[in-house]
């Protein structure tokens, strides 16, 4: 079977968005596991003794991961966009789960964008990290998943 132009984007955005994870975890090294206790974290004591426990090169390595996260919540919005319309390509979808399917990689890279914001923001104002705002970003951050 050959393939059609929308499989051909998402595999291209799925590469994509592969590449771009592997720069990310490039970047962070061994500060890499941070990021996943951080993102499940419901309580703000927790979180600032995740990241007083990083020495100051991790930290480094951790704040400059941000940055390219910057550009890949919209790696991953075109790959699962690509999915969307590959999947309403070979099989019949109703209008309603097209709109989802539309709309879902918008909020998905919005909330990885609203994490991005709040993880910076926490890293420097530890002091300032509460039980809601954690909670708050944690919960943003496993919803998007």
């Amino acid at each position: 079977m050959p393939l059609s132009a929308s499989d051909r984007r998402l595999f291209a955005t799925t590469a994509l968005f592969v590449v771009s994870q592997a720069n990310i975890a490039r970047v962070l090294g061994p500060a890499a596991t941070t990021v996943g206790r951080i993102q499940t974290t419901f309580s703000a004591s927790a979180y600032r003794r995740v990241l007083d426990n990083l020495g100051p090169e991790d930290t480094e390595r951790y704040r400059r991961h941000y940055y390219w996260d910057f550009v890949h919540p919209l790696t991953f919005a075109l790959a699962l966009r690509a999915g969307g319309e590959a999947l309403a390509q070979h099989r019949p979808v109703s209008p309603r789960t097209r709109r989802i399917l539309a709309t879902a990689p918008v909020l998905a890279a919005a909330g990885d964008y609203a994490e991005n914001i709040a993880g910076l923001y926490l890293l420097d104002h530890r002091d300032r990290s509460t039980d809601t705002t954690v909670r708050a970003a944690t919960t943003v951050s496993v919803t998007k998943w």
